[in-house]
């Protein structure tokens, strides 16, 4: 299949394209970080990547800068809206522009949309929260299910936290509990909704076989835990106690409102592929550490 990958350099999108890659699919790669990654050529967004949209069969979405990346300041704040609306707008309008449309856009969400919802289950038909996170990806949906009128399948993947070596949530957390120092942040009772990267993957090329699915899938794995669950199934992964959390008061000062993204969660399941069978390779918490830990050294 001939593909265009948006984003694809970063910590999912690098080895979904190795893989997809490895199984024959021609790709064209659009980043912010032009190179050659493993053999595959990536264009810049100032080259003439809507020549590839208008010869693809699925687009695949998941350019953004990073939420967690910097304290959410305005300028930061309209960073994050034009990285993801912004350009998902660009790819939208290269595919109306097109005299062949593709068959698909897969386009990455996130389980922000949910918003702060305390213990409530949340499957993909609930409604969207409050919040600056909620209000990004509400707007960011919006406009890739433009490319519906345009006769094209799009399918929104609302990514929970993603764990996976060299990168990510994984690589984040692990070195203070490395050090004898991790522990849950506020009070621990919030819900964290985590999926291993190998499952990210897996939903994708899921989604690329299944013509059936189509709207919001939630890409998280079955098991939900509180963030004091994760913790000590983190430091049972790296054989070190969890007994250190991080008091809400200073993670607030320090963060500013981009903690309350860590404070508080959402209690996601996916419903979509659990109705339509998708087999998990990490569905428990425990397994996905272990996989993480022997990966990072």
């Amino acid at each position: 299949m001939n593909l265009v990958i948006a984003g694809g350099t970063g910590f999912i999108g690098a080895p979904l394209c190795r893989a997809l890659a490895q199984r024959g699919h021609a790709l064209t790669v659009i980043s912010r970080r032009p190179a050659v990654e493993h053999g595959i050529p990536v264009i810049s967004w100032d080259a003439d990547w809507p020549r590839a949209v208008a010869q693809a069969e699925a687009i695949i979405n998941l350019a953004g800068e990073p939420i967690a990346g910097k304290r959410w300041t305005a300028p930061q704040k309209q960073r994050l809206r034009e990285s993801r609306i912004g350009t998902t707008r660009r790819l939208v309008e290269a595919i109306a522009a097109a005299p062949r449309k593709p068959s698909l856009l897969i386009n990455a969400s996130a389980v922000g949309y949910y918003g702060p919802r305390g213990d409530e289950p949340l499957g993909e038909e609930a409604p969207p929260g409050e919040g600056f996170l909620a209000e990004l990806c509400r707007a960011w949906e919006a406009e890739a299910l433009r490319a519906e009128g345009l006769g094209v399948r799009v399918a929104l993947l609302r990514i929970g936290i993603v764990l996976g070596p060299g990168g990510g949530a994984f690589s984040k957390m692990a070195p203070p509990f490395r050090l004898g120092l991790g522990g849950p942040l506020g009070n621990g009772r919030q819900w964290l909704s985590w999926i291993h990267r190998d499952d990210v993957h897996g939903l994708i090329e899921w989604i690329m076989a299944h013509p059936e699915i189509g709207g919001p899938v939630n890409a998280t794995a079955p098991e939900p835990v509180t963030m004091r669950q994760f913790c000590e199934a983190l430091g049972r992964a790296l054989h070190r106690p969890s007994w250190l959390p991080a008091p809400a008061p200073a993670l607030r000062l320090l963060l500013g409102e981009m903690a309350e993204m860590l404070l508080t969660g959402q209690r996601v399941m996916p419903q979509a592929a659990r109705r339509h069978h998708f087999s998990f390779r990490y569905p428990g918490l425990a397994e996905a550490l272990a996989a993480c830990a022997e990966s990072d050294g």
